[in-house]
């Protein structure tokens, strides 16, 4: 075995930010589901339809 060799470093890094990705996209679902973010969300919407 070479120390040096890299082979399927990219690979598990890869697969390092996927992970990282899934598990931000899964905080954001949890957040958005919110009702408090929810109603938010629909106030900001509402209140730009009335603007424009």
């Amino acid at each position: 075995m070479d120390l040096a060799d890299d082979t399927g470093a990219a690979t598990a890094e890869y697969a390092v930010v996927i992970m990282a990705g899934v598990a931000f996209a899964g905080v954001l679902v949890s957040i958005v589901r919110s009702g408090q973010v929810q109603a938010m969300l629909t106030d900001l919407v509402q209140k730009a339809l009335t603007v424009a």
